[in-house]
């Protein structure tokens, strides 16, 4: 459904606005409402249209509040948590603290990932990936069973 890596910008009042080329399914499929959080195993964020987001919550609810490992992911994927909206120029807003999480700026990129976006400061999404591909050209990429099967 997403897919591939956009230049964005935050603007001054904190709002993100979404390429044209997403907007028509998100207004449409999911009348603009959006869930920001935040990735626990990357510094970036999580945007999933509402629909997807509440697939995630039905997961998060089969954990046990009462084992402390599924109680803390739960706190930090809920309570990090915020609802957001597109406006009718199709920006929404990023909370401070969500933000902070990201160490977002001005330039940021938006990263489709099938059902969902990551939003990612841009320097740190340009070393990310150089990263990666350093590491599987280099040989030290070690391939999953799925992965040796891959072919493009």
């Amino acid at each position: 459904m997403f897919r591939g890596a956009n230049k964005v910008t935050l603007d001054s009042k904190s709002r993100l606005t979404i390429p044209t080329k997403y907007r028509d399914v998100l207004y449409g499929d999911f009348s603009g409402k959006l869930i920001c959080t935040v990735d626990i195993q990357n510094p970036c964020l999580l945007l999933y249209p509402l629909a997807e987001w509440e697939e995630v919550e039905l997961k998060l609810s089969r954990l046990s509040s009462m084992v402390p490992q599924e109680r803390l992911f739960q706190q930090v994927i809920l309570g990090n948590a915020t609802e957001c909206e597109l406006d009718k120029n199709g920006r929404f807003l990023i909370s401070p603290v969500l933000r902070e999480h990201a160490n977002l700026d001005k330039a940021s990129m938006l990263v489709g990932q099938f059902n969902k976006f990551e939003i990612w400061q841009e320097a740190k999404w340009q070393q990310h990936m150089q990263q990666g591909i350093t590491s599987i050209q280099s040989g030290d990429f070690e391939l999953t069973e799925r992965l040796q099967d891959f072919s493009l």
